[in-house]
């Protein structure tokens, strides 16, 4: 399974991505609010094994981003916590290098994995978590249109030892339909750049 538009393709990640991956983690600043720190080649290969048992045992998926421009790897997000009967995930750990943030990559890539859950799977909630420390994270949620639906308090304790508080966003099908009209009208532009 592969998905795509002209900006980003989303690729089903394997073990031959672990170079790939290991240059587009390559930058302390992605993992500040992460519960991962993928800045040695170790740590990516067990990333990337992890991602490969999880969608076999059924349970996540994850997918390299590629920039359709460049060709190149950019980043990498998830489906999480998978619930077939009750048609639900989780969109998360989504990282991206910052040479592309601010840009209209993690936008696009919101989009079709959007599109994917509700058209082609057929779901019926979308769940999306970030940091009560990363605001940016937060901007970008909302403007999507995801609702704010609390905080989970004292959720995580974070690598530094710090408790983090988790904000807690979703979408459902029945706000698909004018959520995906919004992305068109407002967020997919395919020049110039837009926040991430």
């Amino acid at each position: 399974m592969r998905i795509e538009n002209e900006i980003v393709r989303l690729i089903p990640m394997e073990m031959e991505h672990v170079e790939g991956i290991q240059e587009a983690a390559n930058d302390e600043r992605i993992w500040q609010h992460m519960s991962v720190d993928l800045t040695d080649k170790n740590a990516v290969v067990s990333y990337v094994e992890d991602a490969v048992k999880w969608r076999q045992d059924g349970t996540d998926e994850a997918f390299v981003i590629v920039h359709q421009e460049t060709d190149t790897f950019v980043g990498a997000t998830w489906f999480l916590d998978i619930s077939v009967p009750h048609k639900r995930l989780e969109i998360g750990s989504t990282w991206i290098h910052p040479d592309y943030w601010r840009s209209n990559i993690n936008t696009n890539c919101k989009y079709l994995l959007l599109e994917h859950c509700f058209e082609e799977r057929s779901l019926q909630r979308i769940q999306i978590k970030t940091s009560h420390q990363n605001l940016r994270s937060q901007a970008a949620i909302e403007r999507i249109g995801a609702k704010k639906e609390g905080i989970l308090r004292n959720h995580m304790i974070q690598r530094d030892g710090s408790v983090r508080h988790t904000v807690l966003y979703s979408v459902v099908s029945e706000e698909w339909s004018t959520i995906k009209k919004h992305f068109e009208d407002n967020l997919l532009q395919k020049t110039g750049r837009m926040g991430s």
